[in-house]
């Protein structure tokens, strides 16, 4: 009974409705309309959220410079406050630089007197040279005059040993003849007396005999010169050996030339080192000197400003940091599975929500892993219980440059970049 009913009444509404479409012919042609609009406006919506990924796990990032102390010391002027706008170069902080002048200047006296004694030993190589060969020429002329002066003395000894032996002889030649006229004389004496000979004759003999005496004691003085004389001759010869012995020395001393004048430039290379040394402090006192004027190393904004004047810093102490406005970029976190087509260069627009504006930019790049694999503990399942979760890989994106010229974006700003993928 019941289905007779429900088909009667779909019977009565089907003509109905035709009915109504054949009074009303522009309400067909209206819903042919609505639903062509309704697919395009569903295809465009498919086709703009399958070539415009976006996410709002985005920041805005920038180089943060941080400014601390080269050297240790005494604050005595902050020329900066926090959020001010510094140039490259501006002066940020000096410390006070007294103690430094006074090291430049200990440097320097330093420096001067190595230089001078560089300089010094260089001049004294070639001096050394010339010295040692002018030496090494003599010494072999020394030595062939020590040899010349030892053989005339050896000559010399022979000479006078030849003479001592010819006084000998004359000598003993002097005592024969003083011997034999002695001898007559005493003969001539018994003769005298007996008046066998002449007083002539006699006179005669005693001439002889004594003539004879004198010149046995002739003959013994030469023997005694002629022995002085082998004795000089001798000492002669002792000095002779002497004087070439030291000659010899001498030309070993002026053999070792090519030695001293290799010591004479090691020692010069030894003091040019010394005052390279030198020079090398000096420059240190010089930077450390340059470095109580703190500067800024980049056009930015001063902010972490943590130094006061009067107050006593220590080498490597932060002071404040600088963050360039001028070079900004943002670091958005995909899914995974939301970097199937991204690629570098590919066109994306950020929005921020700041100034609820859009800017340009492009992909710069895409990071090597996810966020979680370079975490201080990054995940490791050892266990076997595998959660699978979808993971997000930073992405870097760049503004198109001259969208910011008052430089309002700021480092950790929440954006919402979306890329074009096609």
């Amino acid at each position: 009974m019941d289905s007779t009913v429900e088909t009667s009444a779909e019977k009565t509404q089907a003509p109905d409705a035709a009915g109504y479409f054949e009074r009303h012919p522009n309400a067909r042609w209206a819903v042919i309309a609505g639903a062509i609009i309704l697919a395009i406006a569903i295809f465009g919506l498919w086709e703009y959220y399958s070539t415009h990924v976006t996410t709002d796990d985005a920041e805005i990032e920038a180089h943060i410079d941080p400014i601390s102390a080269r050297v240790g010391g005494t604050v005595i002027t902050v020329l900066v406050e926090d959020n001010e706008r510094v140039k490259a170069g501006d002066v940020l902080v000096e410390i006070d630089p007294t103690d430094y002048q006074v090291a430049v200047e200990r440097a320097e006296a330093n420096y001067a007197a190595t230089q001078a004694k560089a300089q010094q030993a260089q001049v004294g190589v070639p001096i050394t040279s010339t010295t040692t060969g002018s030496h090494l020429s003599v010494s072999q002329a020394g030595i062939e005059q020590a040899k010349a002066n030892l053989t005339a003395a050896e000559r010399g000894v022979a000479a006078s040993e030849a003479q001592l032996a010819a006084a000998k002889a004359r000598l003993a030649q002097e005592r024969a003849d003083a011997l034999e006229s002695s001898q007559n004389l005493e003969r001539y004496k018994q003769l005298i007396g007996k008046d066998e000979i002449s007083r002539q004759q006699f006179d005669a003999a005693v001439a002889r005999a004594d003539a004879n005496a004198a010149a046995v004691k002739s003959a013994e003085a030469q023997v005694a010169a002629a022995r002085e004389a082998v004795s000089v001759a001798r000492s002669k010869v002792i000095d002779a050996q002497a004087g070439y012995a030291q000659a010899e020395a001498n030309l070993r001393a002026a053999r070792t030339a090519p030695e001293q004048v290799a010591a004479m430039r090691a020692q010069a290379a030894a003091a040019l080192a010394e005052a390279q040394q030198a020079k090398a402090a000096l420059d240190q006192a010089k930077l450390n000197l340059s470095y109580t004027t703190v500067r800024a190393p980049a056009t930015g904004v001063v902010s972490e400003k943590s130094v006061e004047i009067g107050q006593v810093i220590a080498q490597g102490q932060p002071l404040m940091a600088i963050v360039p406005l001028n070079d900004v970029w943002v670091v958005a976190d995909y899914k995974e599975t939301q970097l199937h087509n991204m690629r570098p260069g590919q066109k994306a627009t950020i929005h921020v929500d700041a100034f609820g504006r859009d800017y340009d930019g492009y992909v710069q790049s895409i990071a090597a892993g996810t966020g979680s694999i370079f975490s201080l503990l990054p995940p490791e399942n050892a266990t076997g219980n595998y959660v699978k979760v979808v993971q997000r890989i930073p992405v870097k994106i760049y503004f198109d440059k001259g969208q910011d010229p008052n430089h309002l974006l700021r480092a950790g700003m929440s954006v919402e970049p979306t890329v074009i993928t096609k």
